[in-house]
């Protein structure tokens, strides 16, 4: 895949002016946006993805499109799982609905920087050694392992990271609008905002470690890589919004990505050991005979496990929903205990009525 200078330029210039043109418009006025405007944002970045990657195919050949899209996917779905771990960050420190979106922007640009330059870095890595397949495969059988067995590690990790934080520098208990610094008797104070930024920050450095080895193993093209977690990042903020209920309906989204990642584990080996260059694996010469995954393969595996995942999970909550809330006799869902308590008073009422009525 041929790509010039000037394409890059263009193409991280086009991504700024995105960012840029959504702080100025959406996130400058401190607000929480609405179903109808998240929905609408939603749809246009997702629908703009779709059309560059269609340009890819056209342009460069549908091998290339190809690994764009089953890229995007992934780093869509890792992206989601982000967002998880944002919602935690963001309730644990109480930040303000209004403020969440200027600190969701932040924390993506964080991350579109701490990706960028985990992809120059891989790229070169790839580049002049081909051993790096097998240490990226490896890290992410492990860190499969970890997402289906261990939990959001970060949260652990992100809590001891932000107890030095607050050792260190001195915090404001309170919010002073969307500030991050506020002076008070002479001394400048950090704020809670601030330290929300620095905790969301920290958290994007723990997901790049997930995410740039994992897109690598579908694509070697640090233009893909790049464009699409550019394009997995777009529209995040307002995906946030959009689904913020649906997140913690998503149970089994975690065991879904460490099947992923499992996947590009082992089709990351697999690749390892066609191109094998290591003198104690079979002399140093590459074992022709281990199959290279195809990309239409792992397009098609990567989509049906995402939507397995989130099927499974909605049904499962659904079901416990039902479980926990069965309906009334009379085909009214009880929401709560307090429903069930007032229509068992008014059931009791009537009856006391209808004795009455009799004696």
């Amino acid at each position: 895949m041929q790509v010039t200078p000037l394409i890059w330029l263009i193409t991280i210039g086009v991504t700024i002016l995105f960012f840029v043109y959504e702080f100025f418009a959406h996130v400058r006025k401190p607000h929480e946006p609405g179903i109808a405007e998240s929905a609408r944002w939603s749809a246009f970045y997702i629908i703009l993805a779709v059309l560059f990657g269609v340009g890819i195919g056209v342009v460069s050949g549908w091998t290339f499109g190809g690994e764009y899209f089953a890229g995007y996917l992934t780093e869509k779905a890792l992206s989601i799982d982000n967002l998880f771990v944002f919602l935690i960050v963001m309730t644990g420190f109480a930040v303000p609905k209004m403020y969440q979106q200027k600190v969701l922007m932040i924390g993506i640009i964080i991350a579109l920087i701490l990706r960028g330059a985990f992809i120059a870095i891989g790229a070169g890595l790839i580049e002049n050694f081909s051993w790096i397949f097998y240490i990226f495969g490896a890290l992410l059988l492990v860190l499969a392992y970890r997402q289906a067995f261990g939990g959001h590690d970060s949260n652990r990790a992100n809590g001891k990271f932000m107890g030095l934080v607050r050792r260190v520098l001195p915090v404001t208990n309170e919010y002073h609008g969307d500030r991050l610094t506020v002076k008070k008797g002479g001394t400048r104070f950090i704020t809670p905002m601030l330290l929300t930024i620095i905790a969301i920050g920290f958290v994007d450095l723990i997901f790049a470690v997930d995410s740039i080895p994992a897109i690598y193993g579908l694509t070697s093209e640090a233009y893909i890589v790049f464009t699409a977690n550019a394009f997995a990042l777009m529209g995040l903020r307002q995906l946030f919004f959009l689904i913020g209920g649906l997140l913690e309906r998503l149970i089994y989204l975690a065991q879904g990505l460490a099947v992923i990642l499992a996947f590009i584990g082992v089709k990351l080996v697999f690749h390892a050991l066609h191109v094998n260059e290591l003198p104690f694996i079979n002399g140093g010469k590459p074992l022709l005979w281990v199959p290279e995954i195809p990309i239409g393969f792992s397009l098609l595996f990567i989509g049906s496990t995402i939507a397995v995942a989130t099927l499974a999970s909605l049904l499962k909550t659904r079901r416990t929903a039902e479980r926990d809330n069965p309906r009334l006799p009379d085909g009214a869902a009880a929401v709560d205990g307090v429903a069930v308590g007032e229509a068992l008073e008014s059931a009791e009422y009537d009856g006391d009525q209808t004795s009455s009525g009799r004696s």
